[in-house]
């Protein structure tokens, strides 16, 4: 239920949005052409991951999981890990993944990092037709979108985790442990999460309508912006936004509801307002000066620089999350586990969040952070308050078939 709650003041947020690390963020990349996977291999320091299973191993170099594969990890010290572009820490002046590169020196298993996953249904398709025969797609562990993740549970394309070889689990924090794609969080964990929001050039915006900040989407549709400001085709991100700034609930909505908002956009659309609905490439039209104002995400804005803000509306933000599932073709599923298990230390967990910004799903690493960047570890949008988290949404849970008709709607109001 979303719960109305007093603002963060807009210059604390805006001087801790300084402290953000300049960076190209996870999102930002989805716009460059032709992005080429990159794999990252370490050697493995020795045999055998983790023993931690609710079954005893000793005596089978195989354990069948419920999914009917069979889990080679003890036999087979390998994890094969997807995940987006530029979502780790990694040694500028090396090109190694600092977090990574220890995970393997402790565990003694050899992980394979493939930054190969720059659009959810673009990797979907690649991977489908092998999920839907049981074939493996060579990877053990994967990186999705919360709505994408669901989609495959939904298919049976995920396995069960099984907690006892993840006990840094817990520390999962509470806003993110009730999801209605997984509940109870059987299947998946957070890597990280992110906001859509407002953003906007700083100067522009005053300049060109005589305010200090963007706090509502009434500001976004001043007809003194028409034409300088883009939407983001990812329909949840868009429609939530302006469900919310309609007075209703994104996480629980009515089809008439969403008629309601899709009439909205479409006139936003039509009186020319809007100059573009668009992926990633909103950043380049921002730094040209094009565009002044966005619905954008969190990382993609801070990592702009100072020039450039971001805000949640008054009426309130979407809240996403990745989220590390392990494919239903998986025969490593073990060590995938201690992946997990892992990156959940609030050690690692800070360390990680320091470099990329998204906010961390991992309680006690806001601790963590203090010896890292005590700056950062005032911000709320690596280490929201549940105040802060109250002025979000995540979006409502789609069926297939909901999906299909939302996004036919989307794509028609903003003329494709």
């Amino acid at each position: 239920t979303q719960m109305a709650m007093s603002h963060h003041r807009p210059e604390m947020i805006a001087a801790l949005a300084g402290t953000m690390r300049s960076s190209i963020s996870r999102r930002r990349l989805l716009q460059a052409a032709g992005i080429s996977a990159a794999a990252a291999t370490a050697a493995a320091c020795g045999a055998g991951g983790d023993s931690g299973s609710t079954e005893s191993t000793a005596e089978a170099t195989a354990e069948e999981t419920a999914s009917g594969v069979q889990d080679l990890s003890d036999s087979e010290p390998i994890v094969n890990w997807s995940n987006w572009v530029e979502y780790m820490d990694i040694d500028e002046d090396t090109g190694a993944y600092p977090t990574l590169e220890r995970f393997q020196e402790e565990s003694g298993l050899e992980v394979t990092y493939t930054e190969d996953i720059n659009d959810n249904n673009e990797f979907y398709a690649k991977v489908r037709t092998q999920l839907e025969q049981g074939q493996s797609i060579d990877r053990d562990l994967v990186v999705l979108t919360d709505w994408m993740a669901g989609l495959w549970i939904q298919n049976g394309f995920a396995q069960k985790l099984d907690k006892a070889n993840i006990p840094n689990s817990a520390n999962l924090i509470p806003r993110l442990q009730d999801v209605s794609f997984d509940r109870p969080r059987d299947y998946t964990l957070p890597w990280q999460g992110g906001f859509a929001g407002l953003g906007y050039n700083v100067a522009a915006f005053q300049e060109a309508t005589g305010q200090n900040e963007m706090r509502s989407l009434d500001q976004l549709f001043d007809p003194a912006l028409a034409g300088r400001i883009t939407l983001l085709t990812e329909m949840r991100d868009t429609m939530g936004c302006i469900i919310a700034w309609q007075g209703n609930d994104p996480s629980n909505f009515t089809d008439e509801q969403f008629q309601q908002a899709i009439d909205a956009l479409t006139e936003q659309v039509e009186s020319g307002q809007v100059r573009q609905v668009t992926g990633n490439d909103y950043l380049a039209a921002l730094e040209s000066g094009d565009v002044i104002g966005v619905i954008g995400w969190s990382g993609d804005i801070f990592a702009l620089g100072e020039d450039f803000a971001f805000a949640l509306p008054e009426s309130g933000g979407t809240l996403w999350t990745d989220n590390m599932l392990v494919p239903s073709t998986s025969t490593h599923k073990k060590n995938a586990e201690a992946v997990m298990n892992f990156y959940y230390d609030p050690e690692v967990a800070a360390e990680v969040a320091a470099y990329i910004n998204y906010l961390c799903p991992v309680s006690g690493a806001q601790e963590a952070m203090v010896a890292i960047d005590p700056e950062l570890a005032e911000n709320p949008y690596i280490f929201p308050t549940e105040e802060f988290l109250a002025q979000t949404f995540v979006f409502m849970d789609l069926t297939p078939e909901q999906n299909e008709e939302y996004e036919r709607l989307f794509q028609r109001a903003i003329g494709n």
